[in-house]
């Protein structure tokens, strides 16, 4: 069976990932094949709207297989990465720009490059099993895929919450923080609205150590968790997610911030810490990467404006 299965019914053109066995994890020549037919059915006047679907129980889509592409890179270097992202990020700007209403199915697991392909649809449900993240800070990269278009713009300083930590949420909080428009089904009550006092309190400006600081020091012991999670991330990866996210919430639409993705992201994979990352996480499995540098102290601001001097 094909990686992605399209059929037609009653108007409605149907795309279902189809590599239940990895959650319906994302390669280049799936997110290829996904342009092309959404660009046939974009001109088909028969084809009235799209749905996007993930086969198995487990989830819509895990995002990016970010095994492979850490393989690819490693061997081929920079063309892979500039090759993936180019297709990946065409892809969903235009979903995002499409003309047609397309309902995007987010069950289960749905990350990553997953958002990428649902979060910019005209509808989005969620339901009671949904898990929603950007967890790239986990990786060594930074939240793409065009979704801080998103994360920017969810009540006070959410999405910036979401963005440093990766960490995932469920279905309530996904309509509230912007990702999804509506559930189906009953489905628990979210987390996020209650810990909005400390969480917009301790994120405000563009330090990214100073909002680790006042998380360790708050009076929450949540928050206080919050900073040590934080640390935990690649510290590089941390500080670039925080300037991504504020030029996200200036910048017009979806497209423009996959824009700035793209000159984001092929310099983010060539550094050691996409390799270690992925490694510590789904390669060893050991949870225990070696970022370079290994702490926020040490990350050096320059650097990180650099990154963004040709954005």
């Amino acid at each position: 069976m094909s990686d992605v299965i399209f059929e037609v019914s009653e108007g409605v053109g149907r795309v279902t990932l189809n590599r239940p066995r990895a959650i319906n994890a994302l390669t280049t020549a799936m997110l290829a094949d996904i342009g092309d037919q959404l660009s046939r059915w974009r001109d088909d006047p028969s084809i009235e709207s799209v749905h996007l679907r993930g086969a198995g129980e487990r989830g819509l889509c895990s995002g990016a297989d970010v095994r492979a592409l850490r393989a690819d890179v490693l061997a081929r270097g920079e063309i892979s990465a500039e090759v993936f992202f180019s297709v990946e990020y065409a892809v969903d700007a235009l979903i995002a720009t499409y003309p047609k209403r397309v309902r995007a199915d987010l069950f289960g697991i749905a990350m990553g490059g997953g958002l990428g392909l649902s979060a910019h649809c005209t509808e989005r449900v969620v339901r009671a099993d949904s898990r929603l993240a950007m967890p790239e800070t986990i990786i060594g990269i930074f939240p793409d895929v065009g979704v801080l278009f998103e994360l920017s713009r969810a009540p006070g300083e959410l999405g910036t919450h979401l963005a440093l930590t990766g960490g995932s949420i469920g279905a309530a909080d996904a309509v509230l923080v912007g990702l999804a428009d509506r559930s189906e089904g009953e489905v628990p009550a979210g987390e996020l609205a209650d810990r909005r006092g400390w969480i917009d309190e301790c994120y405000a400006g563009d330090d990214p150590l100073a909002i680790v600081h006042r998380l360790a020091a708050h009076d929450e012991a949540e928050a206080r968790a919050t900073a040590a999670l934080i640390r935990q991330r690649c510290p590089f990866s941390v500080a670039v997610s925080l300037a991504a996210i504020r030029r996200a919430a200036l910048l017009p639409d979806v497209v423009s911030v996959l824009a700035q993705d793209l000159g984001l992201a092929v310099p983010m994979v060539l550094r050691a810490d996409f390799a270690e990352g992925v490694r510590a996480q789904l390669v060893d499995k050991d949870r225990n990467p070696s970022w370079r540098p290994g702490r926020l102290e040490d990350v050096n601001p320059a650097e990180v404006a650099a990154l963004f001097a040709g954005v």
